[in-house]
């Protein structure tokens, strides 16, 4: 494995047949000392992430965000389910570090029964000091609190059709 291979992985696990490898790649780059260590809330939401999967994006009550960031290569799609007002369910797919994806399940659970206006000022703050993410990993909970104020504003503009229709 290469070194940027490990580097561009953000959470490395050291489990099964990789962790001497892993491991190995850490000691001949000199990185042994210099590990990050993540608060056992990442690792929690990393290695049992809570409401992954998707909802029918073409459903009236379904608001969808993409968002991402190309300098580090996280993308977080985001979805809502609403009814009268109360998120219902959320689910999230996550391409990125082991703190962008535990940063996505912590926003799916901060989110599920709270009012659109309450979730929607969940902020970045809020999600990494739940998870205590290093400095370096604040961006991770930047692009959730993102997520989480763009899938609601697709349901607003869903929401604000349908009823200008009806």
């Amino acid at each position: 494995m290469a070194l940027s291979a490990v580097l561009r992985l953000g959470a490395l696990r050291f489990s099964g047949a990789a962790a001497p490898s892993a491991a190995r790649t850490l000691v001949a780059a000199g990185l042994q000392g210099q590990r990050r260590l993540y608060h056992e809330a990442v690792h929690d939401h990393f290695n049992n992430p809570r409401n992954v999967g998707m909802l029918d994006k073409t459903a009236a009550g379904v608001g969808t965000a993409l968002v991402g960031k190309a300098s580090c290569g996280d993308v977080i799609k985001l979805q809502v389910a609403v009814k009268d007002g109360i998120i219902q369910d959320a689910k999230f797919k996550t391409f990125g570090c082991g703190s962008a994806i535990a940063s996505s399940s912590l926003a799916t659970e901060m989110i599920i029964g709270q009012h659109v206006d309450e979730a929607f000022k969940i902020t970045n703050k809020d999600i990494s000091s739940h998870l205590k993410l290093p400095p370096v990993k604040i961006h991770c909970s930047v692009l959730a609190e993102e997520a989480i104020q763009a899938a609601i504003g697709d349901w607003r503009k869903k929401h604000e059709a349908v009823s200008a229709s009806a």
